[in-house]
């Protein structure tokens, strides 16, 4: 049972099933871990690959019973709909070409969402599902799983309150090295989908990691994209999608921001890093070292806050899981946020009253941003890197 955080009153323990992450899928087994880290949600159904053999494999592994694991996500969403003890929720973990159909087939069926990003292909798709989902009542959450940090919470608390002044310029960026060579040609399962058009979309590098840098800046400051330049880079000899790119934009209000995205970055493994700077100070944040927060302000020594010893505000201490100096990391942040999603949908099948703070997970608007912002991108380098409305 969870205890609702308001009230104190027991609301229910949650099923889900899961939509991809067959053998060899490295996200699906980090979302089934992430989910099971706090216990609040067990996995009941799942059509884990297009091969029926694989999806069997992996349901046998997980303790799963034979008839709730599916040949179609089309079957298992008509067949968990109508069971009395149907999944609450789906864990859509697939490549990102079948994440549209899947999410409006468990949505039709009146079954919650969560979903990986990007979330969709087009705009038009994204803004759909969020429809669908607020007409049937529903929740759908995206997993931008930066935004767990309890660092990043309280970077966005410290925004909030002004305690940097008024955002200038932003400056974000998220190098990689791991597709520095063809690595979908050599074998690589990951690769070869994302540098695939007709799976991965109009982007490999904007899509799969500039993607998390426009929701990590939107989610710290607030801040509204009003237009944007990009030029998208491919580097690697046959490769059909960019694998870098350097992204000036204007946000709404008058700050400047300035990204880059690179997988072709030798000798940076995942270094997601957003500097703000401030008319009063300025905040930097490493998802590498994402324990610390470096806070500046005018006239003061420059501090590093850490996690767990350091005063935190309330919503953002609430994530913080273990003392200082036990550093929290991926999976910590990944189940933060299905704690929160989770924890809002069973107080919700519950009665029970949610707050703010209760709703603080991606949602499906967080992904049609996303997506948008994908878009624009593409767009923009495709005509010669030019300047862009939003």
């Amino acid at each position: 049972m969870i205890e609702g955080s308001a009230t104190g009153a027991a609301v229910q323990h949650l099923r889900y099933g899961m939509v991809g992450g067959g053998p060899g899928a490295f996200i699906g087994d980090v979302h089934r871990r992430a989910i099971g880290l706090d216990g609040l949600a067990g996995i009941a159904a799942g059509s884990f690959s297009r091969d029926q053999d694989k999806t069997l494999e992996t349901g046998r592994a997980l303790g799963l019973p034979r008839e709730r694991l599916y040949a179609s996500y089309e079957e298992m969403a008509r067949a968990e709909s109508q069971r009395p003890d149907g999944i609450d929720f789906v864990v859509i973990v697939t490549p990102n070409a079948q994440h549209y159909p899947v999410a409006k087939a468990f949505l039709s069926q009146g079954i919650n969402v969560v979903c990986d990003k990007p979330l969709t292909f087009e705009v038009a798709e994204a803004e759909e599902l969020g429809m669908l989902a607020r007409q049937k009542g529903l929740f759908f959450c995206v997993t931008y799983a930066y935004t767990g940090y309890p660092v990043v919470k309280q970077a966005r608390e410290l925004i909030r309150r002004g305690e940097i002044g008024d955002i200038r310029f932003v400056n974000a960026e998220y190098p990689q090295e791991w597709l520095a060579l063809p690595q979908e040609r050599e074998g690589s399962k990951q690769a070869a989908w994302r540098a695939d058009p007709k799976q991965s979309g109009k982007s490999n590098c904007v899509g799969d990691i500039g993607s998390h840098v426009e929701n990590m800046v939107s989610y710290m400051t607030g801040l509204e994209i009003s237009s944007l330049c990009a030029r998208l880079d491919t580097f690697v000899p046959g490769r059909l999608l960019d694998d870098n790119a350097s992204i000036m934009l204007n946000y709404q209000g008058g700050a400047k921001g300035l990204y880059w995205t690179s997988q072709i970055a030798v000798g940076f493994d995942n270094g997601l890093r957003v500097r703000v700077l401030g008319s009063k100070g300025s905040i930097q944040w490493s998802q590498e070292n994402p324990n610390y927060l470096v806070l500046s302000k005018l006239g003061e020594p420059t501090v590093t806050l850490s996690r767990g010893r350091d005063g935190f505000y309330p919503h953002a201490q609430s994530y913080s899981r273990i003392p200082a100096g036990h550093p929290e990391g991926y999976f910590e942040a990944f189940a933060n946020v299905y704690k929160t999603f989770i924890t809002a949908l069973a107080k919700k099948k519950s009665g029970l009253p949610l707050g703010e703070d209760d709703l603080d997970f991606p949602t499906a608007e967080d992904g049609a941003s996303g997506v948008r912002f994908i878009g624009k991108c593409v767009d923009s380098s495709r005509k010669g890197a030019v300047w862009l409305d939003y």
